[in-house]
């Protein structure tokens, strides 16, 4: 699983040099280099606001879709669309609109913490559908259709990474 992780890691760093490179984005928003990595990316905010103006392209998505553990399904309820949209934003190659990749930039930055807690992509998972006292019993996964719940699931994720359960 590991190797996969990396994998698609190494995939994502290609397609954001190549997002860089092509776009209209202000090249002082990157640090020392132009060649971002996702783990930098997912840092500088002034680049992501960047990246989510001008929509995240299909490509993009299709590659943090498969580093993150939301299924189809999930994906779909979380952009506010249908899943027979989401196969014509793959056919077109269509980039999203700006709500919509703020929804998936917010995904991709819960999947860097919970990988940054659970250490794995299974555990992970399991505490996204495991029902937690400090979020009224909910499931994780339940909270994040918006990003109010998606901000109280990355501070209970913080907690628990920090060993303060409450």
């Amino acid at each position: 699983m590991a190797s996969d992780t990396t994998d698609i890691t190494n995939k994502i760093n290609k397609e954001l040099a190549n997002i860089v490179k092509r776009s209209s984005l202000d090249k002082k928003l990157l640090s020392q280099n132009t060649e971002v990595t996702y783990s930098e990316f997912l840092t500088n905010k002034m680049l992501m606001i960047s990246v989510i103006t001008e929509g995240v392209p299909y490509s993009l998505f299709n590659l943090i879709q498969h580093y993150t553990p939301f299924t189809e399904e999930y994906w779909a309820d979380f952009l506010d669309i249908s899943t027979k949209s989401l196969h014509r934003y793959k056919k077109t190659s269509r980039s999203f609109k700006p709500i919509q990749s703020e929804k998936i930039i917010e995904m991709a930055e819960v999947t860097k913490v919970g990988l940054d807690v659970f250490g794995e992509m299974e555990k992970f998972k399991l505490g996204l559908e495991t029902p937690n006292f400090s979020l009224g019993n909910f499931k994780p996964m339940e909270l994040l259709k918006d990003s109010y719940g998606k901000e109280l699931v990355i501070t209970e994720m913080t907690r628990i990474n920090y060993g303060i359960l409450v």
